[in-house]
């Protein structure tokens, strides 16, 4: 045995190893309770999301009503392409045989989703509403509705008929910060100071 060894071993004499438990010990009511609050949270959260677009009853549109719309803001040659279809379509929302609940939670799920990927310009296809029995397109009547309510939404457009014509929308929605910041940088990286 070395000195240190020696110095070492001299030095721990008397000293006892600190006991503990191999198991810890879980109060299972509390874990569970807490549990049952944090998924009654989220539940409620869900629920609030859930609701935000409103399905409340609404004049209904003729299945040939075309859908236009336009923020303040949106420059006329831009809502013209749009219109034209001269975008690429980067997301397609189809809603045919869905109630308007299960529409409202749809579209408002896409718009959150596309608006988290970046994307700029999407499609939702409502149908003209022909086979419906009380007539009227439903589904578009509450798509005119609802788009406008979500501040994402730039501008919308009836379809070219080669896309759904009157049965589906075209969507601008609003350009993130960082797309926006990239555009900056393009701009300026070929100007010199």
């Amino acid at each position: 045995m070395s000195d240190e060894d020696k110095v070492f071993a001299d030095e721990m004499v008397g000293v006892k190893p600190l006991q503990s438990e191999v198991r810890v010990a879980l109060k299972r009511g509390e874990i569970s309770r807490l549990s049952v609050d944090a998924r009654r949270q989220a539940a409620v959260a869900q629920e609030a999301v859930s609701h935000s677009l409103s399905t409340s009853d609404i004049p209904i549109l003729d299945p040939y009503y075309l859908l236009e719309f336009r923020r303040d803001g949106v420059q006329l040659g831009v809502f013209r392409k749009l219109k034209q279809g001269k975008y690429t379509i980067e997301a397609r929302l189809d809603l045919h045989k869905m109630t308007v609940e299960q529409a409202s939670q749809q579209v408002f799920n896409f718009i959150r989703d596309a608006m988290a990927m970046d994307l700029r310009t999407v499609m939702i296809v409502h149908g003209r509403g022909f086979h419906n029995k009380e007539g009227g397109a439903v589904l578009k009547s509450y798509i005119n509705h609802w788009l406008p309510e979500m501040a994402d939404v730039q501008a919308y457009s009836s379809a070219q008929p080669q896309h759904g014509g009157a049965g589906a929308v075209y969507i601008m929605l609003r350009k993130s910060e960082r797309k926006k910041q990239e555009n900056r940088d393009k701009l300026t990286r070929g100007r010199s100071l």
